[in-house]
């Protein structure tokens, strides 16, 4: 029987257990035995010149896959390098996790987004690169965190005060409070939720959003398959703005993605689906 990790950071592995299970029975079903490991417990890096995982302080037996839900492109690309196959890749993790490179990449394959500027924290200006309003996001932040809503000088200055690391900075020409995630699973489309907030620029479903499903049509499936094509996912989120003319404007891909939305959404199983892209990816 062919093994995996199912990787996680303690504090997330308690907020995340019922899912956690659902991973393992999934996985069970499907003659895979997946174990969590915390990532806590992990050793990483070069020891007498080789590379090593450890277990608390243990040598352990490499597994066949490894999920890893944190967010650390190199525990991805380490993993990979000893032979193990990663879900999602360290070039997903590494491209992903960063708004910023996300979007240079998305922009190679043509797909529309709005104004988004590049920039270091150490490089805001006094007068911003784009008029009011507009949005301030750290390149890392997700969930909804680390956004910024600037209408004025004074949220400006305060959000340089505030901002850590690199950011992108982004026109606000959508329709605010309204958002649609698309659910990918290797090259197939899982389901797409609208997501809408009557109360926040965001319209994320953690911040109190709502969510209903989505039917795309053939002009969105046809974009969103530019993006499916270019890379090799495991399983991610991928999130598009909305234009005044109901346009999809490209907004992130979401690398450690969650499925609640869907789930209360729906009755599809993605995680079922994960889990039969996992066992003919490594059989």
């Amino acid at each position: 029987m062919k093994t995996g990790w199912l990787i996680y950071q303690e504090k997330d592995a308690i907020q995340n257990s019922t899912y956690i299970e659902w991973f393992i029975e999934e996985a069970r079903l499907q003659a895979l035995s997946l174990q969590l490991v915390h990532r806590e417990a992990m050793k990483m890096g070069v020891v007498q010149n080789k590379q090593q995982v450890l277990i608390d302080s243990e040598p352990v037996q490499l597994p066949d896959f490894a999920i890893v839900r944190t967010i650390e492109p190199l525990l991805n690309l380490h993993l990979e390098t000893m032979g193990v196959t990663v879900f999602n890749s360290s070039s997903v993790a590494t491209i992903c996790n960063d708004k910023a490179l996300t979007h240079h990449y998305i922009h190679q394959l043509g797909l529309p987004m709005v104004d988004t500027i590049y920039s270091k924290k150490e490089l805001m200006q006094d007068i911003p690169p784009l008029d009011y309003p507009f949005i301030v996001k750290e390149v890392s932040g997700r969930g909804g965190r680390q956004v910024f809503y600037i209408t004025n000088e004074q949220d400006w200055l305060t959000c340089r005060k505030t901002i850590q690391g690199n950011i992108i900075m982004q026109s606000t020409a959508v329709q605010l409070g309204k958002d649609l995630r698309v659910f990918v699973v290797g090259k197939e489309i899982i389901g797409s939720v609208l997501r809408k907030s009557s109360t926040d620029f965001r319209a994320n479903f953690t911040l109190g959003g709502e969510a209903e499903l989505y039917l795309l049509n053939g002009s969105e499936e046809k974009l969103i398959k530019k993006i499916i094509d270019h890379f090799d996912f495991g399983m991610v989120g991928i999130d598009f703005l909305i234009g005044h003319d109901g346009t999809l404007l490209f907004n992130e891909i979401e690398d450690v993605v969650g499925s609640r939305t869907l789930s209360a959404c729906s009755d599809i199983n993605i995680l079922e689906a994960y889990i039969g892209h996992i066992k003919r990816c490594i059989t």
